[in-house]
């Protein structure tokens, strides 16, 4: 059992409080969450999942999902798509099985859940944000291969792409650039070490206004920046889509382009372990390097999330922060 710190509002999260995701009508939302121990099974091994002895009282941070017992995933860096998955702020609360999710006091994690120890010294703000942002897009790295020495353009400028930015310049990315329509948070990406920022371009754009790069990554899910980032790839780049993960409508692919260019397209769903523990590390090693606890914009109490909900939805920040209880 948990004593929930902090959690953040992630995108999907906001999507089921407007309406454009369905989850069960009696869900705890929450995702992204930091906590610390109050009680550990006899039963448990008392380690964590980098083998670490915890305690009750030790900070803890959670893989978004759990694989049943018996259960084998499609494929063995694939446990996120394994049948019968726990997803915490995802699932029913119904019966003794309520605290599931980040908006609550407390969490009682799932058999098979993958829990690491974190230094309380990591900002709550950011340790909230390691069991969906980051690992996901460390899964996205994983995805795409080598970064080392390669052109790199980033559609979106919100925690995903600013975390991808941070990430692809600390892999040894030789250039990168990140587009966004929201023109306001684009000067966050100088500070996560983009080199060149742009507007996203209009459909009548006679010629992009960045070079071709090897690789792109598409935060978004929207179609038209999905078919510019193809649009954007030299010979033999490689495009990761990991931001549609919600219904819009299909992307217009230039078949013969594909081809000719040797184009591949790569998608990422949530993440594996090996991304959840690689993004722990990086963020233990770069926290202090990088201003992610800046991007919550804005912060709120359990008490007032019906105002972090419509702040969040309506004013659009990278990050809202939910502070849950009384703690120092």
């Amino acid at each position: 059992m948990v004593k929930n710190l902090y959690t953040t509002l992630c995108g999907s999260d906001i999507h089921t409080y407007c309406g454009r995701r369905i989850e069960p009508a009696n869900v705890v939302l929450g995702h992204e969450i930091v906590g610390d121990i109050l009680y550990i099974d006899p039963a448990h091994s008392a380690k964590d999942f980098r083998g670490e002895p915890v305690k009750a009282g030790d900070r803890v941070t959670w893989s978004i999902f759990a694989v049943p017992a018996g259960i084998e995933a499609p494929q063995p860096d694939m446990p996120q798509k394994s049948d019968h998955l726990f997803k915490y702020g995802h699932t029913l609360a119904v019966g003794d099985d309520v605290f599931n999710g980040g908006l609550a006091d407390y969490c009682v994690l799932q058999p098979n859940t993958a829990f690491i120890k974190i230094s309380p010294e990591i900002p709550v703000k950011v340790a909230a944000t390691i069991s969906c942002a980051h690992s996901t897009v460390m899964g996205a790295l994983r995805v795409a291969g080598n970064i080392n020495d390669k052109k790199v353009l980033v559609f979106g400028a919100g925690l995903l792409g600013l975390s991808c930015v941070a990430m692809c310049k600390e892999a040894g990315a030789t250039w990168i650039g990140l587009i966004d329509n929201d023109e306001s948070r684009l000067h966050w990406g100088e500070k996560f070490g983009c080199d060149k920022t742009y507007s996203s371009p209009s459909p009548n754009e006679a010629a992009l206004p960045w070079p071709d790069v090897d690789l792109v990554f598409d935060m978004t899910g929207s179609p038209a920046a999905m078919k510019t980032g193809l649009d954007s790839l030299s010979i033999g780049g490689v495009a990761i889509w990991i931001g549609a993960v919600f219904p819009a409508r299909p992307v217009e692919v230039d078949a013969q382009k594909v081809v000719r260019k040797l184009l591949q397209i790569r998608g990422l769903h949530n993440y594996n372990y090996d991304d959840f523990v690689n993004a722990t590390a990086f963020i233990e090693n770069n926290y202090l390097k990088y201003p992610f606890e800046a991007l919550i914009e804005k912060e709120f109490t359990l008490d007032d999330i019906e105002a972090a909900f419509k702040f969040a939805s309506e004013s659009k920040p990278v990050r809202v922060g939910v502070k849950i209880g009384e703690w120092t």
